[in-house]
């Protein structure tokens, strides 16, 4: 039937999303927009050839050095004797404060930030300590994770293990919390009693490069994170890449930042085409039926926009207007904090991409609604991965981040590679916590989509632009 057909097109497009804002959660779904058909004419042209796609690029390559991890069914062993973490705290709401800011004096103090991010190698006397180091070293490393916006904790063996890790984090005292998309499906629990989410490993999605992008939508954002790998990519590739949004911000052309500063950017999340002869009424009852089936799941304000890239019968679901800058809820430091070098459809097409136009995204200038143009696009992939360092990422290395400074993102990869996540919330803040702990109605959704994805083939290509 028409509403099974739309559900499972849903299901889809949720699950080929590799981004956190992509399905960003709000209150309520609105109304649907069909752009004026002005611009129409051009789009039934035939297509133009697709253009080339090439790596992205990054502004520092740290060399493998090939240490040694565990065997899968040893790394993966929870601690039975310590506390069932599944209860955890749900995401935090992100703390948004992007009013009045100045882009010049902005640039000008980002500028005089430290690299990030600090690389902390451990010693053998480190090894030796093994949790404690962490404990008896929790406040430094706290307030240099403020400083820098992330730590590379590189070469420390108590981490090649989930049981290690999880002693990691919580010798530094930080409190764990839901993905803040925990039921997009995207990644599921490696470890559901350790609070530990496996990262972007589906051999489905190893093809596809995950743009830079900040965990965070427009309602939550976790305050930390810390990824850990396991294993790296067993025949080449998997850097995880990371890079600080106010170096970013540094960096880009004022002229543009002053314009995606004063005009905001919508973001469309997903593309769910219908033929564009269907008579109106079923073009209403298919979007009434998109609505039904992700509202009650994500909580989301959604608006289902018609055609708002010209391509006829296209339903896209966009988030609502957003500042590309936030200042940071502690240090009060503006930043890059919004999700375009991923999301950008210009760049998707230009690189290497494994969803299929489900999952497609696309950012649109808020005040018109047209996408961005190709020229602000290549300032901002230019910027960005200018300030990229591509993690050599090996057995037991942490990579702990500020995730209202830093954002992070996935090369592609060649073999099977186990990399794996863990949120925080504010452990020093119950207001900003919050009093909501984790909503178990979510699994179901959660573990349906997951089943979807790990059906779908091994190096899965797109075909679209």
């Amino acid at each position: 039937s028409t509403m099974k057909f739309g559900q499972a097109t849903l299901l889809a497009a949720l699950a080929a999303v590799p981004s956190s804002q992509a399905w960003s959660p709000v209150m309520q779904t609105t109304t649907t927009t069909t752009r004026s058909s002005t611009r129409l004419p051009a789009t039934l042209q035939e297509p133009p050839s697709a253009p080339a796609r090439e790596a992205p690029g990054a502004g520092y390559l740290p060399e493998w050095e090939d240490r040694p991890g565990l065997p899968v069914e040893e790394f993966i062993q929870s601690d039975e004797s310590q506390p069932d973490l599944s209860g955890m705290w749900e995401c935090p709401l992100t703390r948004w404060s992007s009013e009045g800011i100045d882009i010049k004096a902005a640039q000008r103090e980002a500028a005089k930030q430290p690299h990030c991010p600090l690389e902390m190698r451990a010693t053998d006397e480190d090894n030796q300590m093994g949790a404690d180091y962490f404990a008896r070293n929790k406040d430094a490393i706290r307030a240099d994770l403020l400083k820098y916006g992330a730590i590379w904790l590189r070469g420390f063996d108590l981490m090649k293990s989930v049981k290690g890790f999880r002693q990691m984090h919580e010798s530094l005292g930080l409190d764990p919390c839901l993905d803040p998309l925990h039921s997009s499906g995207l990644r599921k629990f490696a470890s559901e009693r350790d609070a530990l989410y496996e990262e972007v490993n589906k051999p489905s999605l190893r093809g596809h490069y995950i743009g830079l992008h900040c965990e965070s939508t427009t309602k939550r954002t976790a305050a930390y994170a810390a990824f850990v790998c396991f294993q790296k990519a067993t025949e080449s590739g998997g850097r995880f890449l990371v890079a600080d949004g106010a170096a970013i911000l540094a960096e880009l052309d004022t002229d543009l930042l002053q314009k995606l500063y004063d005009r905001e950017i919508r973001i469309s999340v997903s593309n769910l085409d219908v033929p564009p002869a269907l008579p109106g009424f079923v073009k209403e009852g298919f979007k009434n039926v998109v609505d039904a089936a992700v509202a009650p799941k994500f909580d989301m304000d959604l608006e289902m926009m018609y055609e708002m890239d010209g391509k006829p019968g296209r339903l896209q679901a966009v988030e609502k207007a957003e500042s590309p800058i936030n200042r940071h809820p502690v240090t009060g430091l503006p930043v890059w904090f919004n999700n375009a070098h991923n999301h950008a459809r210009k760049l998707r097409d230009r690189r290497p991409c494994g969803v299929p136009e489900v999952g497609m995204t696309e950012v649109f200038y808020a005040d018109t609604m047209e996408p961005l143009s190709l020229e602000d696009c290549n300032e901002i992939k230019r910027a960005s991965e200018k300030h990229i360092t591509a993690l050599a990422m090996e057995p037991g290395d942490v990579l702990l981040v500020d995730n209202y400074r830093a954002l992070h993102g996935r090369d592609v990869f060649q073999g099977d590679r186990f990399h794996a996540v863990s949120w925080f919330t504010w452990d020093d803040n119950e207001e900003w916590r919050g009093d909501e702990r984790r909503i178990v109605e979510k699994n179901g959704l959660n573990q349906a989509i997951n089943g979807m994805m790990d059906w779908l083939p091994k190096d899965f290509e797109s075909n679209q632009s």
